[in-house]
C-alpha cells in the first residue's frame, strides 16, 4: 500500500510553485512528519511533510520542476520497505539478484515553461560510466531566455547519454539512462555518446552562473576557490578571484583554443605568431547564439523604426527627492526612477493601444493588459522578466516586484514563467552611462521605450538659458501596426506624465 505526497495549499491566488530541493532520495525510509521537500512560490518558501511512516518509494517531481496545486509530487511505500540488500560477500551476485539491486532510471527533459517546447543540450558534465549522486547536476540545458539544470533522479552509475552535446530536445524527451541501486557500480555502461562531459571527475558541480563568469572571466575552477556547499563555487568565489591580481599571462588553456581546423576562416587575414599568443578565443554559448539570432530574427521580421524625444527629469527628481525617505519607511524599498517610468508608460499605452498590441497572422491582437517587461542585464545575457499587471499596480508594489525580479535575475533564478507574456518593454541603458540608443524589439511585442542617462544640459526657458536634467527616450516600434503618428503621440504622453508626475496621480 502507497501513499500520495502531493502539494499543499500554497495561498491565496498561489497556484503553482517550483520544487527546490529534495531532503530524501527513493529509498529513504522516512517518519511522518519528517520534511521531505521544499516548494518556493514567488514569495514564500513551503515545506512538505510526509504524510504517513514508511519508505519513499518514488519522486514524482524532480528539483526545478513547475507544479500546481495537488499535484503529485511522490510516493511512499507504507512500512519499513527497506532498498535493496548489500551484498555481505565479494562473489558476484547471481543473475536474478543482479537484477533485483538495479534498477535503470530515465534522465528526461523537466519542464520548460508555458509555450517552450525545446532545448538545446549545452554541456555534459558527466560521461557515461560516471559515478553521480542524486540532486549531482548531470548536464545543462539551454532555451530562448535561461539556463536548465538537470540533476541526477537518483544515486548509481549514468549508463548511457541518448542526447549529447548540441542536440534539440523537446520537453519531456529522454536525456539519458542512470542505472541506480546497489549494483549500479558493477555494472556495465554502454558506449559514451559524442558529447563531452565538462565535469572532469569533480564530485560537486558549480553554481551555473559561476561557470558562465568563470567562462567570461577566462577562469578554471582550479583558479577559484569554492565557499558553497562541500566546495560548490559560487557565483561571489569567482568575483572575488577575478579581482585578485593575476599571474603573468600563460598560454591560453586548451578548452580555450579549438583546434585550428575546428574554425576554418579564408576570409580571415594571415595573424603574426606574436599576435596570434595574445588572443583568447572562447566559444559562444548556447544562451549568447540564441539571443543573437533572435535578436537578428526581430530585425528581420518586424517594420522596424525608432522616434526620439528628450524629458526634464526636473519634477520626477524633485517629488523623489521630497519623499523617498517616506517611502522607503512605510514600503520597505527605495523609490526610483522604474516606477514612474512603468506608470507613465501605462498610461500612454492606454491611449495608443496599438503599440501594446502584437501581430498574429493577418489579425491585430490588442492586449486589455500591461504585462510590462524589464529589461535585466545578466552575467550570462539579457534577460527580460515582466511585471505582470503593472497597469494596476502601485508605486510601491513596482518598486517592490522590479528590485525582486532584478535580483532573481542575476543570480540566475528566474523562471521561465517569468519571463514570458510581456506585452511591452522598458530597457534602461542609462545604468551603464549610455546617452542615446535605438532598442531592438521583444517579438512579439509591438513597442520598446529605451531609458538613457541624466545629463544635465542647457535648455531655453522663457527666453532664459537654464540648465536641467534632461534624459532622451527612444521608442523603437513595428512600423507594419504602429502609424507614426501613434508612436510620436505615446512618446509624448510619456515626456508629459515625467515632466509633470501629477498627471499621473489625476490619471492625466
Amino acid at each position: 500500500m502507497s501513499t500520495e505526497v502531493r502539494v499543499p495549499t500554497l495561498g491565496e491566488s498561489v497556484t503553482e510553485a517550483t520544487v527546490a530541493t529534495w531532503f530524501k532520495k527513493p529509498g529513504d525510509v522516512v517518519e511522518a512528519d519528517e520534511m521531505l521537500c521544499e516548494l518556493e512560490t514567488d514569495k514564500v518558501t513551503v515545506e512538505v511533510p510526509a504524510p504517513a511512516a514508511g519508505t519513499l518509494s518514488e519522486i514524482v517531481a524532480a528539483e526545478g520542476e513547475t507544479v500546481g496545486v495537488d499535484a503529485l509530487l511522490a510516493t511512499i511505500a507504507e512500512g519499513a520497505a527497506a532498498p535493496a540488500p548489500k551484498s555481505n560477500g565479494g562473489a558476484p551476485a547471481a543473475a536474478p539478484a543482479a537484477e533485483a539491486a538495479t534498477e535503470e532510471v530515465p534522465v528526461m527533459v523537466p519542464t520548460l515553461g508555458e509555450s517552450v517546447t525545446e532545448a538545446t543540450v549545452s554541456t555534459w558534465f558527466k560521461q557515461a560510466g560516471d559515478t553521480v549522486e542524486r540532486d549531482e547536476m548531470l548536464c545543462e540545458l539551454e532555451t530562448d531566455k535561461v539556463s536548465v539544470e538537470v540533476p541526477a533522479p537518483a544515486s548509481g552509475v549514468l549508463k548511457e547519454i541518448l542526447a549529447g552535446e548540441g542536440t534539440t530536445v523537446e520537453a519531456g524527451g529522454q536525456l539519458a539512462v542512470l542505472l541506480a541501486g546497489e549494483g549500479a557500480a558493477s555494472a556495465p555502461a554502454a558506449s559514451p555518446a559524442p558529447a563531452q562531459g565538462a565535469g572532469g571527475g569533480k564530485d560537486v558541480e558549480d553554481a551555473p552562473s559561476a561557470r558562465k563568469l568563470m567562462a567570461e572571466k577566462g577562469l578554471t575552477a582550479a583558479e577559484v576557490a569554492g565557499t558553497g556547499r562541500d566546495g560548490r563555487i559560487m557565483k561571489e568565489d569567482v568575483l572575488k578571484a577575478a579581482s585578485a591580481p593575476k599571474p603573468a599571462a600563460a598560454a591560453p588553456r586548451a578548452h580555450e583554443a579549438p583546434k585550428p581546423a575546428a574554425i576554418p576562416d579564408a576570409a580571415r587575414a594571415p595573424i603574426p605568431a606574436e599576435d596570434a599568443e595574445r588572443e583568447e578565443r572562447v566559444k559562444m554559448t548556447r544562451l549568447r547564439q540564441t539571443i543573437a539570432r533572435r535578436l537578428k530574427d526581430a530585425q528581420n521580421s518586424a517594420a522596424m523604426l525608432t522616434t526620439y524625444n528628450e524629458v526634464d527629469m526636473s519634477g520626477v527628481m524633485a517629488l523623489r527627492k521630497e519623499y523617498k525617505d517616506l517611502f522607503e519607511k512605510k514600503h520597505g524599498v527605495k523609490l526610483g526612477f522604474m516606477s514612474f517610468f512603468t506608470k507613465a508608460c501605462c498610461h500612454a499605452l492606454s491611449e495608443v493601444p496599438e503599440v501594446n498590441a502584437e501581430i498574429d497572422g493577418t489579425d491585430i491582437v490588442y492586449k486589455r493588459f500591461v504585462h510590462m517587461g524589464i529589461a535585466v542585464g545578466t552575467p550570462s545575457g539579457l534577460v527580460v522578466p515582466v511585471l505582470r499587471n503593472a497597469d494596476s499596480m502601485s508605486f510601491a508594489e513596482i518598486e517592490k516586484r522590479i528590485a525582486e525580479m532584478g535580483t532573481r535575475a542575476r543570480d540566475g533564478k528566474l523562471s521561465m514563467a517569468e519571463m514570458q507574456g510581456g506585452t511591452f518593454t522598458i530597457s534602461n541603458g542609462g545604468v551603464y552611462g549610455s546617452l542615446m540608443s535605438s532598442p531592438i524589439l521583444n517579438p512579439p511585442q509591438s513597442g520598446i521605450l529605451g531609458m538613457h542617462k541624466i545629463q544635465d544640459r542647457p535648455m531655453v526657458e522663457g527666453g532664459q538659458i537654464v540648465i536641467r536634467p534632461m534624459m532622451y527616450l527612444a521608442l523603437s516600434y513595428d512600423h507594419r501596426i504602429v502609424d507614426g503618428k501613434g508612436a510620436v503621440t505615446f512618446l509624448v504622453r510619456v515626456k508629459e506624465a515625467l515632466e509633470d508626475p501629477r498627471r499621473l496621480l489625476m490619471d492625466l
